[in-house]
């Protein structure tokens, strides 16, 4: 049987299991590719280092060198994170003649259309099935099953950490600082994990799948973005009580000649699969002109799920299938991404609104007259009683009053509530989210 030789560079939680991979089960990969994948090297910082893996003699180092300088390596999977030294060794590879392999989100989403048009300016490939959705093999299916159709939307729960607070707050009633707690004891939460819930690296994956499935180049950081970090659990319990979920979405879906993205906490209709995910999973739902509906759903990070899909994706690159996709990946016009503020302001979709409203007569009317004014149509409204009675002399007793939408657009909708905030019998800036039946 013919070889391949392989290298990796970053032995940590994810290269550790794609090296338990590649040597325990070198017989598995080897039936698949029809050749063996052999571990030539792997370069890590530290050689003193204990490991999660046992190595061959000669295979572990720190010389990045030892496989750039080594023409018999011809497939790469690249497993550090961060932006740099990232990048710079990336585009080291291509220029030595290597094909690469990454799980590192953060670089594609940054310097992803650079670092593409060099490989193919090189003729070498660039396979990331684990940059995305982890174990979930979402690249493969967007740029290779389903290149028959034209993809009409993509909605996504794309962020483990941030479902699992949602999914505490929503189930136990947990508070969110609490749920954040224990998601960082439980170690799906970093220490610092602004990037989880303020939308961050749901953004960037986002940037990763308009650039697949659209054809669209747009940066993460212009992509529309609100994380949970602001939610609060009152929204949750109100969505609960109307039949709803909330998830952090993102979404990209094709509206005339434009493509809407944007990251958002959504209602989600219970019952529906999205809303239905729970902990620290991932789910997308993919839409297609000729296919229909379909759902994927799995573990979006950890070691062996992310290991499965770099090994898959080293598979594929040894024996060629990467480099046809690749080469196709942009042979076609790609959709303007509708991300300025302008362009945003016309995306389509049903709104939850909620404000702090004085308890008197009069109040709605002018909530409702100010939707009016700007053609927003009411679906419904909930208000419950105040607690308790108070006397004519006490201040004001302000109520929550939650409005459901029909069809309407971002912009009104943003406008209504710019001006319902200026209202003296409002308290408070209005809450604002999409709604996804």
């Amino acid at each position: 049987m013919d070889t391949t030789k392989v290298a990796i560079i970053g032995l940590g939680t994810v290269g550790s299991g794609v090296a338990h991979l590649l040597l325990d089960h070198g017989d598995r990969t080897a039936r698949h590719a029809g050749r063996t994948l052999w571990l030539e090297k792997a370069v890590v910082q530290d050689l003193s280092k204990q490991r999660g893996c046992d190595l061959p003699e000669g295979v572990l180092t720190d010389r990045i060198e030892d496989v750039i300088e080594d023409s018999q390596i011809t497939v790469v999977a690249q497993l550090i994170g961060g932006l740099e030294p990232a990048r710079t060794i990336m585009l080291q590879l291509l220029e030595n003649g290597k094909d690469v392999v990454t799980a590192n989100k953060a670089l594609l989403a940054e310097h992803g259309p650079e670092l593409f048009d060099r490989a193919r300016e090189l003729g070498r490939s660039i396979a990331f099935e684990a940059s995305v959705a982890g174990g979930i093999p979402i690249i493969a299916n967007i740029g290779q099953c389903l290149s028959a159709n034209q993809i009409e939307s993509i909605d996504g729960i794309l962020n483990g950490t941030s479902n699992f607070i949602l999914s505490k707050m929503y189930q136990e009633g947990v508070a969110y600082a609490d749920a954040v707690a224990e998601a960082q004891q439980l170690g799906y939460a970093e220490a610092d994990p602004t990037m989880d819930v303020d939308g961050t690296d749901t953004a960037q994956k986002l940037a990763i799948l308009a650039h697949l499935g659209f054809g669209a180049r747009v940066h993460w950081q212009d992509i529309p973005c609100v994380g949970i970090d602001t939610l609060d659990s009152t929204d949750v319990r109100y969505a609960q009580e109307m039949g709803y979920q909330i998830k952090l979405l993102a979404v990209a879906r094709l509206a005339g000649d434009g493509l809407d993205l944007y990251v958002s906490p959504t209602l989600v209709q219970s019952g529906r699969p999205l809303a239905e995910v729970g902990g620290a999973y991932n789910a997308i739902r993919v839409v297609g002109e000729a296919f229909g509906n379909l759902f994927f759903y799995g573990q979006g990070a950890g070691q062996m799920p992310t290991a499965s899909a770099v090994v898959a994706d080293m598979i594929d690159t040894a024996v060629g299938r990467t480099a046809l996709t690749f080469r196709t990946l942009e042979l076609w016009s790609g959709r303007k991404a509708r991300v300025s503020s302008n362009d945003f302001a016309q995306a389509q979709g049903r709104f939850y609104l909620r404000t702090e409203v004085e308890d008197h007569p009069g109040a709605l009317a002018q909530i409702t007259h100010i939707l009016g004014e700007n053609k927003i149509s009411i679906a419904s409204i909930l208000q419950h009683e105040p607690p308790d009675q108070y006397s004519p002399g006490d201040l004001p007793r302000t109520v929550p009053l939650v409005i459901m939408t029909h069809l309407t657009s971002e912009g009104a909708t943003k406008t209504a509530c710019e001006r319902i905030d200026k209202l003296d019998c409002t308290c408070g800036p209005a809450v604002r989210m999409w709604v996804r039946d």
